[in-house]
């Protein structure tokens, strides 16, 4: 995709080009942004929503869809209130031009977004879009972009991206994609299928038949290329999935059950625990030479590996003092030490993207809780707890968690629910069906 920046009313423009997958052609002249009032502090606890008003864009009859997009992933990210458009005193907000700022100031409108699509000669969508500065009265940013008209959504998503980094100075997350399980069916006979979505539960698609018991499907950090277990043959592998094309490789045929594979940071491994009579212990698969590595040697059941970001560590979740805890290690399995001490079983960790803290399930006293915990076992916060909370992870940019929440009862199931890292603004993803272990996609390329 080619992103072109609109150059600023105000302003001369800058050129640069960010590249995307072949499906989105888009081309990028970047406006140099005046410094502007309007920002959101995120790292600070419980953020008032800033109002921003997101005006009806014109053009085809999709600009309406888009921009109805980019409005619902700016309120769903909890940083943003959209000011409700009855409210609206400017009805004719134009691109074109400069706006009213004094009648969206009366509205206390602290940014305003304007747009257009339109259809180019070759077909493609030209969807072009401004973000304002009301009370500075200036151009934040200005970018259009061309793409074909069925990846309407995914533009509408990267309008919201950009806004989002322009605001808070950290990248968005919304262009990005969830695997799940998808579950079916009476809940003594479940069928589990691997499923793929947009992160606001749009444009989902069914990745496996259904023949054969899934689970903890974990994206490729460098490809669209998952890592995930299946019981085909009554035994659990390892399995690499490419998204697109539906090939499918069986990652080696170990002997023993196999758990929890995960990547490592740069693609190029595979973490996982090994069964072995009743213990297990983690090992590290080369994906190029196929060369199996051991990093942990005990009699309890290690099991649950994620890297640091920087590939130099590894959390993973061990019983070895009696109870499931916490342990962080090198890469290489030196120097393993318990990072956990609350009251309580600790288990699924993963490291946050930022490498500052690191994400789990904790269960004490009958609930299930979702909480961060700095890499030196200190700063543990809950952020939610439930019935039955389990599995999390996070959006690229390390501020959001997703996870799934199970129901009880005969009808009861799972669903996938996302908080973000303050602990506020937690909602319920929809999904066709019942869903478990979500994972996270990096942002598309």
């Amino acid at each position: 995709m080619l992103i072109a920046s609109i150059p600023s009313l105000r302003l001369s423009g800058l050129v640069s080009l960010r590249g995307f997958a072949a499906a989105l052609l888009v081309a990028c002249f970047f406006a140099g942004p005046a410094r502007a009032l309007v920002e959101i502090d995120i790292t600070k606890g419980n953020v008032e929503p800033l109002p921003i008003a997101i005006a009806e864009f014109d053009g085809e009859d999709v600009a309406r869809d888009i921009a109805s997009v980019v409005e619902d992933d700016l309120r769903n990210s909890g940083l943003f209130r959209p000011i409700e458009k009855t409210a609206f005193i400017d009805k004719n907000a134009s691109i074109d031009g400069i706006p009213r700022f004094e009648d969206w100031r009366l509205i206390n409108a602290q940014a305003l977004v304007s747009g257009r699509v339109t259809q180019a000669p070759d077909g493609r969508l030209k969807a072009e879009f401004r973000l304002w500065d009301v009370f500075a009265g200036e151009q934040m940013i200005g970018q259009q972009f061309f793409t074909n008209p069925q990846n309407w959504r995914r533009v509408a998503h990267i309008i919201a991206d950009a806004i989002y980094k322009r605001l808070t100075g950290e990248s968005g997350y919304f262009d990005t994609r969830i695997v799940f399980v998808d579950e079916t069916g009476p809940k003594t006979q479940r069928v589990k299928r691997l499923a793929i979505m947009d992160q606001d539960g749009a444009n989902v698609r069914i990745l496996t038949s259904g023949k054969e018991l899934v689970l903890t499907p974990r994206f490729s950090p460098s490809r669209q290329e998952i890592t995930y277990m299946s019981f085909a043959g009554g035994n659990p592998r390892v399995y690499l999935l490419q998204i697109e094309t539906g090939q499918r490789e069986l990652v080696t045929n170990f002997p023993n059950m196999t758990f929890s594979p995960r990547f490592s940071p740069d693609g190029q491994k595979i973490i996982m625990s090994l069964q072995q009579g009743g213990n297990s212990n983690i090992y590290t698969m080369d994906l190029r030479s196929r060369t199996m590595t051991r990093l942990t040697n005990t009699a309890a059941i290690d099991t649950a590996p994620s890297y640091s970001p920087d590939g130099s560590k590894i959390v993973f979740e061990s019983d070895r003092g009696g109870r499931q805890q916490l342990y962080v290690m090198n890469a290489d399995g030196s120097d393993q030490k318990r990072i956990s001490f609350g009251n309580g079983s600790y288990a699924t960790p993963v490291w946050s993207p930022r490498g500052d803290v690191i994400a789990f399930t904790k269960r004490s006293g009958g609930k299930f809780a979702i909480g961060v915990i700095k890499p030196d076992g200190s700063g543990e916060r809950i952020l939610t707890e439930g019935y039955h909370n389990e599995g999390p992870t996070w959006s690229p940019n390390g501020r959001v968690l997703m996870f799934f929440r199970d129901t009880p009862g005969e009808n009861g199931g799972p669903s996938l629910y996302s908080i973000d890292l303050t602990g506020y603004n937690e909602r319920r993803i929809p999904t066709p069906s019942f869903a478990s272990d979500p994972a996270w996609s990096p942002l598309l390329d």
